[in-house]
């Protein structure tokens, strides 16, 4: 457990992001690995299922993730205000409520995956293996929430280090078992998802064990758990505008999977590459995001709102470092990045442009998702769901299919950079205004005042009357 309310906000939110940095690399070389192997030795009509396939899974997680979200940041304030009671009584309520939503979403993904694909227009030559990856996905998405809850609480309470520590194994076998069952067996593309699956597994169960052991106030337990209905109340209130806002960017990234799918099959496994290659290009930006929304849920917890404010200018300064590093090596670098998917010449065509347009604005995405961080920590997690209304809804899926109709895939993939540019202006311009502060759930007692010297004692308690 991390104390972020006192030391260096620069330094504390740098050495907090690191390890959640390392981790979520290590979480995307999942699918990543999986789509090397995909790509090499099962063909590119594979890889274009894996990604047809990808916002069906994320549009059906995505309230999970707004309660996760909500969760986590009720943790940290707690955590700040030093309540440990009402922490553990938050994280028992955090895995009833994620237990029986991942049921529940697990059905609806088996029910529902064959008419989605159809309703995205996904080619005729990928339909059955997209169909395939997304039932056997969806048969595991208890370990996926289980580890994600756990991953989630641990951020809250400042300790980022332990979900790496897991997933260094599991993404090792992953990387193991999807080579064995998709190369050595022949199993294809249901080899990926089996893959996949299995380490996920393992992930969640490795950290359960560990917390158990080394963590009191998180132990995972069957019996004694408690649901706390206004806890719960308040993390949906906290955690469903997250939840929206992913439900609406999966809507729009249906969206713009149907447009791509229009161009055919390369070019959705050009974008499915490229799209690989670009989450690794904004972890560090996502990362900081989580960083920085602990890092204001404890300080406004412990009352310290100064540190909020110098916290968020340190991140933003590593942020765009960061992103520019990033630019530089995806513009230069791209068509080789693509190239380790695929040999195709015309999918590593899609797949570099993309990076050359997208990538230019990087520090622009990097910076709009750290405010937003900022404005979650705060338990404002409203805003951001407008936000993301905005520039993905009303900017970047009619910029997208505007130009597309005009300029090909070129358009589809320019609608990106000008939905960034307006969703940063929306959310600096929001935080400046300083209406975050309201929305803590903890609100500290001021301190007390000093004692005034015996002699004055009345004339001071006649000013600080005013």
């Amino acid at each position: 457990m991390k104390d972020l309310t006192t030391g260096s906000e620069g330094r504390l939110i740098w050495n907090f992001t690191l390890p959640m940095l390392a981790g979520n690399v290590l979480q995307q070389s999942y699918n990543v690995v999986d789509s090397i192997i995909v790509g090499r030795a099962v063909g590119k009509s594979a890889l274009a299922a894996v990604g047809a396939s990808f916002p069906i899974i994320f549009l059906l997680i995505s309230l999970i993730i707004g309660g996760t979200m909500g969760f986590s940041i009720l943790v940290s304030q707690f955590f700040g205000a030093k309540d440990l009671v009402r922490v553990r009584r938050t994280i028992d309520t955090a895995y009833l409520f994620l237990f029986f939503a991942s049921l529940l979403m697990t059905a609806a993904g088996l029910l529902f995956s064959e008419s989605i694909l159809r309703l995205l227009d996904t080619p005729a030559e990928i339909l059955p293996q997209a169909l395939t990856f997304l039932r056997i996905t969806f048969g595991g998405l208890i370990f996926l929430f289980g580890y994600g809850s756990v991953s989630a609480i641990l951020r809250g309470l400042g300790d980022s280090k332990t979900p790496l520590y897991v997933l260094v194994f599991s993404t090792v076998l992953n990387a193991g078992l999807a080579a064995l069952f998709v190369i050595g067996l022949g199993w294809g593309i249901a080899g990926s998802a089996w893959a996949t699956l299995l380490a996920q597994g393992v992930s969640f169960i490795g950290a359960a064990v560990y917390l158990n052991r080394t963590h009191p106030v998180l132990k995972f337990r069957l019996r004694g758990l408690e649901f706390d209905r206004a806890i719960f109340k308040k993390a949906l209130a906290i955690g469903l505008p997250s939840g929206v806002q992913q439900m609406l960017a999966a809507g729009g990234m249906m969206v713009l999977t149907r447009l791509v799918n229009g161009f055919g099959a390369d070019a959705m496994a050009g974008y499915t590459a490229a799209g690989r290659v670009d989450t690794f290009a904004v972890m560090p930006a996502m990362s900081l995001s989580a960083a920085i929304s602990t890092f204001v849920g404890q300080n406004i917890g412990a009352g310290r709102l100064e540190r909020v404010r110098n916290g968020l200018r340190a991140a933003l300064l590593i942020s765009g470092a960061t992103s520019l590093l990033t630019t530089l090596a995806v513009v230069v670098f791209g068509w080789h990045l693509i190239a380790l998917f695929t040999t195709d010449p015309a999918v590593i065509a899609v797949g570099a442009r993309y990076l050359v347009i997208a990538g230019g604005f990087y520090i622009v995405f990097s910076s709009m998702f750290v405010v937003n961080g900022a404005l979650r920590g705060a338990g404002d997690t409203f805003v951001p769901m407008l936000v993301t209304v905005l520039a993905l809804w009303i900017i970047r899926v009619p910029v997208s299919t505007f130009l597309a109709g005009r300029i090909g895939l070129d358009g589809i993939w320019w609608g990106a950079p000008v939905a960034w540019c307006a969703g940063l202006a929306f959310s600096a311009g929001y935080f400046a205004t300083g209406r975050w502060k309201r929305l803590a759930a903890v609100r500290p007692a001021p301190a007390p005042a000093p004692e005034p010297p015996p002699e004055e004692e009345e004339a001071e308690w006649n000013v600080s009357k005013f």
